[in-house]
């Protein structure tokens, strides 16, 4: 099942299928590390859902939603 990481669930792990973001977002993106074939655990929300707490490749990274919605991860 494919969706967008903004729709993942805390503690749900996935595999990021693609960056659909172009331009200056989109390599912003993929110089954090979020690449197609990476895998990711949700961690955490904020309170109010805003950002999202992403563990990957040994360290956390926090990405806001306006962000996650440009990648499709398939939920493992």
């Amino acid at each position: 099942m494919t969706m967008s990481l903004r729709r993942m669930g805390v503690n749900q792990e996935g595999c990021i299928k693609a960056v659909t973001a172009s331009g200056e977002m989109g390599r912003r993106i993929r110089d954090m590390g979020l690449v197609p074939g990476t895998r990711i655990m949700l961690v955490g929300r904020a309170p109010l859902a805003d950002p999202v707490a992403l563990r990957m490749r040994g360290f956390t990274l926090s990405l806001r939603n306006s962000e996650a919605d440009y990648i499709t991860v398939e939920a493992l």
